[in-house]
């Protein structure tokens, strides 16, 4: 077991925590909303999407945040899973985007799939 993110307490007040699946879906959560540079002891840490948000959708940006995300996960979880597929689109409302992972953990062998939202206001 693995403590969930973002750290919260569970029904019985102990810190939360996720099995390993949850955990690798956690991990990549972190890694897409960190920008490289953000975090003092790991500079190169995080995917750098949230800088993309703003651009004009158009196939381009949508093949840069692929290439972003699909850098940033093998770099920091390729040892954990195998990344099957990334795709991203424009998301509802200005500025958004969707984001849809598949991935397969390598211990284990089970597939899963992450998507996330990113920008596009509260």
């Amino acid at each position: 077991m693995q403590i969930d993110f973002p750290y919260h307490f569970d029904g019985r007040e102990r810190t939360a925590t996720v099995d390993e699946p949850g955990h690798i879906r956690d991990l990549i959560e972190q890694i897409l909303f960190t920008a490289p540079g953000e975090r003092v002891n790991r500079p190169e840490f995080g995917a750098g999407i949230l800088q993309l948000v703003f651009a004009p959708a158009s196939p381009e940006a949508a093949a840069t945040a692929e290439f972003m995300i699909r850098g940033a996960l093998q770099q920091h979880l390729g040892q954990r899973i195998a990344i099957e597929e990334v795709t991203t689109e424009a998301g509802p409302g200005e500025g958004a985007m969707r984001i849809a992972i598949g991935y397969r953990i390598l211990r284990g062998g089970a597939l899963a799939t992450a998507e996330f939202t990113v920008g596009g206001g509260p």
